[in-house]
């Protein structure tokens, strides 16, 4: 009786000094782990690594540019980025020549009467594409990156904190947020997903309660800029990648 009696105490005891230690030794460096996996990939975030195109990507895309309206360089040259021109280059160039060789390059205009053609009303970028053209802004080359998925647009975006911000300032925050893109009932739908910062959600009503709401639906009524949008869009799809605009006449 004796010893059962002690051995049902030593049971009783629960764990030993040495095994608290260790929990709480676990506990401490999973804390610290976990805090710097938050601190690097949201507080302390990286750049995003510009995109950069292939001599044949950057010709299309310069054709597409020009079928807009714009006047690209018809220089092409490698993609790396320090010798890569073009209106979406992302290459470096020497500041002083910067606008003798745009003046030099620059084609000569001539006079002719207005028409419009049907095929300009159609606009169709990539995803790599929409990238690129944003690698031509040096400033947001490495802070945005959009995503194209099926009626999904989304963006993460690096944002710099001022220095006078509260522990946080002059380190840069990682911002999420989708779009919902798609076309029904004759009208473009318009859907705030959602926004992430450092990875939390922000609550709906913070957004003022616009979240999974259609915006052209719910503001497109009123005279201001959702109803001028819905009227100008005649088609919009957004897939895996690409991004389909088609306008009204």
């Amino acid at each position: 009786m004796t010893d059962i009696s002690v051995d049902k105490a030593r049971s009783k005891k629960g764990f030993s000094g040495k095994q608290v230690f260790l929990i709480v030794l676990l506990t401490l460096l999973v804390a610290v782990v976990l805090t710097y996996f938050v601190l690097q990939r949201y507080v302390f975030a990286k750049e995003f690594k510009p995109v950069h195109l292939s001599q044949n990507e950057t010709i299309i895309l310069n054709e597409k540019l020009q079928a807009l309206g714009f006047q690209p360089d018809t220089t092409v040259a490698s993609n790396e980025p320090t010798k890569k021109k073009g209106l979406w280059g992302t290459g470096t160039q020497d500041k002083g020549n910067e606008n003798q060789a745009q003046n030099r390059d620059e084609p000569e205009l001539t006079p002719e009467p207005y028409k419009e053609d049907a095929s300009k009303r159609e606009i169709n970028f990539s995803e790599k594409e929409l990238n690129a053209m944003l690698a031509n802004n040096t400033d947001m080359a490495k802070r945005v990156a959009i995503d194209l998925a099926d009626d999904l647009a989304s963006a993460k975006m690096i944002i710099p904190m001022d220095p006078d911000f509260p522990i946080i300032g002059g380190k840069t925050l990682r911002v999420n947020t989708g779009l919902g893109l798609s076309f029904a009932n004759d009208r473009p739908v318009v859907i705030l997903k959602g926004v992430s910062i450092m990875g939390v959600p922000i609550p709906n009503v913070w957004l003022g309660n616009l979240k999974n709401v259609d915006l052209v639906q719910e503001f497109g009524l009123e005279s201001g800029f959702w109803k001028t949008f819905a009227a100008g869009v005649e088609y919009i799809n957004v897939q895996d990648g690409k991004l389909q605009i088609k306008l009204k006449e």
